[in-house]
C-alpha cells in the first residue's frame, strides 16, 4: 500500500518531510511515493538509509503557496505537488495522501480528483483534541464547512464515530454536539435541530456538550460534531493554549534555581505532558467522506508529524474506513434524509 506525500508544500521545505517519509518507511514497512521536484528529492534522499524499493520519487514543478486562492491555484496548477499526489490517489496507484500545505488547496484538490463517496453531503475534517485520559476526542468539522445544516452535523457524528471505534478502539464512542450548555434545547437553531436527528440514529448519543467536556474531568465525550466554524477556533484555540502553558511554565522555571532543579527531576514527566499534547503525534488532521483517504497537515509538520501522518492513513485503509462510511451512511439514510 503506497501513500502519496506532498513533500514540497511545508513552511519548512521538504528536509523534514523526506525525513519523516523515510521513518515511516524504516520503522513500518510501509511504501511511500514522494512528490516535488525530483533532484531536489534524490539529493535529500542520499542523506538516509532506507529501502530504495518502498520509496518512490514523483517530479512537480510547482508548489502551491500559502496565500494562493485553493480552487484557482488547483485547477490552474495541474503540475503542482498537491495535485498531483492527489490524482495518484485517484488513479489508485496510492491508498492516500497527505499535504502540510495549503489546508484550502489540498481540500479542493481532493473534491476535484477523488470526489466524495456516496452519500456524503460534505466531507469534514476530523481533528484530534488531547484530553486527561484514553484517546483523543475527535472534533468534526474542524474547518472545512463554515455553514452547516442539522443532516451535514448528523452526517459527521456517523464517520466520527466509525473512526473512533475502529482507529482508537473504542466499542462504543459516546457523541455529543458542542453547545453552550448540556440542557437538550441549549445552542442555536442548528445544534437544537441536530440533536433532535441525532437522537434517532443507532449509536451512544450523550446529547450536548460543552467546551470544557472535550478535554476530560466533565462529561465523558468520544466524538463532538460542530460546525467548521466554531471547531476551528476550538482547535486554534487548543493548540494555542497548549504552547502558552509550556511557555509560562518555561519562563518560570528560569527564574528560579530551585525551579530549574524540580525541572530536571520532573524532566521525564514533563517530556510525556508535551508528547500527548503535541499534533505530530497524529500527523495531523484527516478530510473524511472522499474517495480515498486525505489527511491534511500543519505548515509546520516536523519528521515525526510526517512519519505518524502515513502510519496513520495505512491504518484508515487497513481498517476500512471508508467501507465502513458507505455501509453506515446507507444505514441511515431514511434517518438522515427526514430532515432535508
Amino acid at each position: 500500500m503506497w501513500v502519496a506525500v506532498d513533500a514540497m508544500s511545508g513552511d519548512y521545505g521538504p528536509e523534514g518531510i523526506v525525513e519523516g517519509a523515510v521513518l515511516a518507511v524504516r520503522e513500518f514497512g510501509l511504501s511511500v511515493c514522494l512528490v516535488g521536484d525530483e533532484q531536489e528529492l534524490l539529493d535529500i534522499l542520499l542523506k538516509f538509509d532506507y529501502d530504495t524499493e518502498k520509496v518512490r520519487v514523483i517530479h512537480s514543478t510547482e508548489i502551491i503557496g500559502m496565500n494562493d486562492s485553493p480552487s484557482i491555484a488547483v485547477r490552474a496548477m495541474e503540475d503542482s505537488s498537491v495535485v498531483k499526489a492527489v490524482r495518484l490517489v485517484a488513479d489508485k496507484e496510492c491508498i492516500g495522501v497527505f499535504s502540510p500545505g495549503n489546508t484550502g488547496a489540498t481540500m479542493a484538490a481532493a473534491l476535484l480528483h477523488l470526489g466524495r463517496l456516496p452519500g456524503v453531503l460534505r466531507p469534514p475534517i476530523a481533528a484530534h483534541i488531547p484530553r486527561e485520559e484514553g484517546p483523543p476526542v475527535l472534533l468534526l468539522d474542524a474547518g472545512a464547512n463554515v455553514d452547516c445544516k442539522p443532516e451535514y452535523l448528523a452526517q459527521f457524528a456517523v464517520m466520527g464515530e466509525i473512526y473512533s471505534r475502529e482507529l482508537f478502539g473504542i466499542q462504543n464512542p459516546k457523541v455529543g454536539i458542542l453547545s453552550n450548555g448540556e440542557e437538550d434545547k441549549k445552542g442555536n437553531t442548528v445544534s437544537v435541530k441536530t440533536f433532535d436527528l441525532l437522537k434517532k440514529i443507532p449509536f451512544n448519543f450523550v446529547g450536548n456538550v460543552e467546551g470544557r467536556d472535550l478535554y476530560g474531568g466533565g462529561r465523558e465525550v468520544d466524538v463532538v460534531v460542530c460546525d467548521g466554524f466554531i471547531g476551528n477556533i476550538v482547535l486554534k484555540a487548543t493548540e494555542g493554549l497548549a504552547k502558552s502553558i509550556f511557555n509560562v511554565l518555561k519562563s518560570s522555571i528560569r527564574q528560579s534555581s530551585l525551579a530549574k532543579t524540580g525541572a530536571l527531576l520532573l524532566k521525564s514527566t514533563f517530556n510525556a505532558v508535551k508528547k500527548r499534547l503535541d499534533y505530530a503525534e497524529y500527523g495531523g488532521a484527516l478530510l473524511l467522506g472522499v474517495e480515498g483517504i486525505c489527511m491534511i497537515g500543519h505548515g509546520s509538520s516536523n519528521a515525526l508529524a510526517v512519519k505518524n501522518a502515513v502510519r496513520v492513513i495505512s491504518e484508515c485503509a487497513k481498517h476500512g474506513i471508508n467501507e465502513r462510511i458507505r455501509e453506515r451512511l446507507g444505514e441511515y439514510k431514511t434517518i438522515l434524509s427526514d430532515s432535508v
